[in-house]
């Protein structure tokens, strides 16, 4: 698929979900670019504010199956991955497919969940594929997983693990909407019979498929690897973190540049590409020393300051 045609298509998604959705473009457009990368979409907001709308009408958008998997404390492994069940008409054990098995799975307040059903969820972000007392089963291509999360000093909340945090391609936030778009939202409930408005189906899976073929053309100078590198190599050394940008984490920012690139219609990645994104990719993956997590350290502004000292190059 060429640039222009995806480009053409990202556009038609991003119509349909304006059309049914009250959210910043800039929000979709993030979802979209983990689904470009092949990455997985964390979102930190309180609840009530649309991110299982947003989540289902991106997945019908797009033409994939959707699930929802509410994440509570007693929630088990079997319970996300699925189990073996006895058949008794054949004598035999087979295996029963959990609700992992979508192309968009919903991970809803997935810090609600004990850190060993949040460790279920390793082996399919990263392998595409769970295995169970085994046998490992294959899911569905694509497979992009939304994970929402409370903030921190919600009650009844478990700190996700770092192993797991660093599987994300981006964390973004929804925030409340501005006064207009709360009328609006009124407006839209009261002309329709549905509390929750469907989107129209814009592509399929096997669309999405090319689509995401279409970021591997995408034209990187070697200046702005460069500036990748230093970003990360950047955070590493700064006092607040004990843990900067790993390796993994320089890799998903390229990867998550080339589809930036694709959805401004672009056959190559500028310098904006990556200082958009960059806050988005990499924030998440820092661990704060003892002494900044007290000081309340903001992780975004770690890499926005890292941003402002590197000198940007030219291309």
């Amino acid at each position: 698929m060429e640039i222009d045609a995806a480009h053409g298509e990202i556009e038609r998604v991003l119509d349909a979900l304006d059309a049914t959705v009250i959210a910043e473009r800039s929000l979709l457009e993030t979802i979209l670019m983990g689904v470009l990368a092949r990455g997985h979409v964390l979102i930190e907001d309180v609840p009530g504010t649309g991110k299982t709308l947003i989540a289902r009408n991106i997945a019908r958008a797009l033409g994939l199956s959707f699930s929802r998997v509410q994440f509570t404390p007693d929630l088990l492994p079997s319970d996300v991955t699925g189990t073996h069940v006895y058949d008794e008409s054949t004598g035999e054990f087979s295996f029963s497919q959990g609700p992992i098995f979508a192309n968009v799975v919903l991970a809803d307040e997935i810090n609600r969940a004990p850190p060993k059903t949040q460790a279920a969820l390793l082996e399919a972000m990263e392998e595409r594929q769970v295995t169970v007392d085994g046998e490992t089963h294959d899911l569905p291509d694509p497979f992009v997983v939304i994970a929402t999360q409370n903030p921190v000093e919600m009650a009844g909340t478990f700190e996700l693990p770092e192993a797991q945090v660093d599987r994300f391609l981006v964390e973004t936030a929804i925030g409340y909407p501005d006064e207009s778009g709360e009328i609006e939202l009124l407006r839209r409930r009261a002309e329709r019979d549905e509390r929750s408005p469907r989107t129209e189906r814009v592509l399929s899976a096997d669309r999405v498929r090319a689509l995401q073929e279409v970021p591997e053309s995408v034209r990187v100078d070697e200046d702005l690897l460069a500036y990748a590198v230093a970003i990360a190599r950047t955070t590493r050394q700064r006092s607040a973190c004990s843990v900067g940008v790993s390796p993994r984490g320089t890799q998903r920012l390229f990867e998550a540049a080339r589809a930036r690139a694709v959805l401004s219609g672009r056959a190559f990645v500028t310098p904006e590409d990556v200082k958009r994104i960059a806050p988005a990719v990499l924030a998440h993956r820092l661990v704060l020393t003892p002494d900044a997590a007290v000081e309340d350290v903001e992780k975004r502004a770690i890499v926005e300051s890292v941003l402002d000292e590197l000198p940007v190059p030219t291309v």
